[in-house]
């Protein structure tokens, strides 16, 4: 009887993760899209970044929230709140967003000005139909590759703070819910923060005559290292400095976090929705893999040294991925 309770717990878990996978799934392809039209490629930067580093904003906001709702209220609570709030959002965000030719403030000039700095404002939907030889041609595009990869990387660090973190922080801190609510959204604004830097540094040395790969991949290659400096919060143990290693290191991670940018730039116009999608589904393979991996590392060491050395070393890896394999950043063309 335990085991056929346990089995319909997990089986509505999974179910319910899957069904908010599938809900949340278009939202960044959708961002990235909405930013290749909105956008001029020298704004993009900084417009992309807005959108990335809104998600460690809400991480830093609603980290204290949801802890203070746990403490007085119960972990059921916490679920009502935070689907109320993602439905008032979901009708906000329907009622708002248009593409520039039917926004009704948008006139003739602003259309020019972002076409003639390669926005996108003419793209229309369901104009082409996507090919089994189009998905071939990008799964196996080398930039494409090289840019899953690091994605691949970059959210393993997202997911560390995301899933173990907290834990992290009760386990082998023995710090109580409540501090670790207020703690845990420090690295975040971290995050944040770096995310909007990032954005206006590649943008900015656009602006000054770089090319766009050396303005994309510089931020991005820069931050990923960076990151790595998480390993450090393995040689100290005073609580303040681990958060401050955290913070540097989240702070890092946004600062690098221009993926999404570069898939706005580099997308064929006809499929940015689709070069969006496999993007995507790279970087959330870590969200399957890294709490496994960080999982297994705790089971076999029962320490979170290892795991911290993973985590460090993904950043890393993302760093050489950008190097070695991506290449010249350009947008890809495509026979339809």
């Amino acid at each position: 009887m335990g085991f056929l309770s346990g089995t319909a717990a997990f089986a509505s878990l999974f179910s319910l993760r899957f069904g908010m996978g599938v809900g949340e799934a278009p939202a960044f392809p959708a961002n990235s899209r909405i930013t290749a039209m909105w956008f001029p490629t020298h704004e993009r930067g900084f417009a992309s970044a807005v959108f990335n580093a809104a998600q460690y904003f809400a991480l830093a906001a609603f980290c204290p929230l949801m802890g203070w709702i746990l403490a007085v209220f119960g972990w059921q609570k916490v679920f009502y709140v935070m689907g109320l709030i993602g439905m008032l959002l979901a009708i906000a965000w329907w009622k708002v967003i248009r593409t520039p030719r039917n926004h009704p403030t948008v006139n003739q000039a602003e259309l020019e000005y972002i076409e003639r700095g390669g926005g996108l404002a003419n793209m229309q939907a369901g104009k082409t139909a996507t090919k089994w030889p189009h998905l071939l041609a990008l799964i196996s595009n080398r930039m494409m590759i090289g840019v899953c990869l690091g994605q691949f990387c970059l959210n393993t660090i997202t997911w560390f703070f995301l899933t173990w973190f907290p834990t992290y922080l009760i386990q082998a801190k023995g710090l109580t819910i409540l501090k670790v609510g207020m703690l845990a959204s420090i690295p975040a604004l971290g995050g944040f923060a770096g995310g909007l830097l990032g954005g206006w540094v590649s943008d900015l040395m656009l602006r000054r005559g770089m090319t766009l790969t050396a303005a994309r991949k510089t931020p991005i290659i820069a931050g990923l290292i960076l990151s790595g400096t998480i390993m450090l919060a393995n040689y100290v143990s005073t609580v303040w400095v681990i958060v401050a290693i955290m913070s540097l290191a989240f702070f890092a991670k946004g600062f690098g976090a221009l993926g999404w940018v570069v898939i706005s730039d580099a997308s064929p116009k006809q499929m940015v929705g689709l070069c969006g999608g496999i993007f995507n589904f790279a970087g959330n393979l870590a969200s399957i893999i890294t709490p496994i991996v960080i999982g297994y590392i705790l089971e076999t060491t029962g320490s979170f040294n290892g795991a911290l050395v993973f985590v460090g070393s993904m950043g890393i890896s993302g760093a050489l991925s950008y190097l070695f394999i991506v290449g010249k950043i350009e947008r890809l063309e495509l026979a339809v």
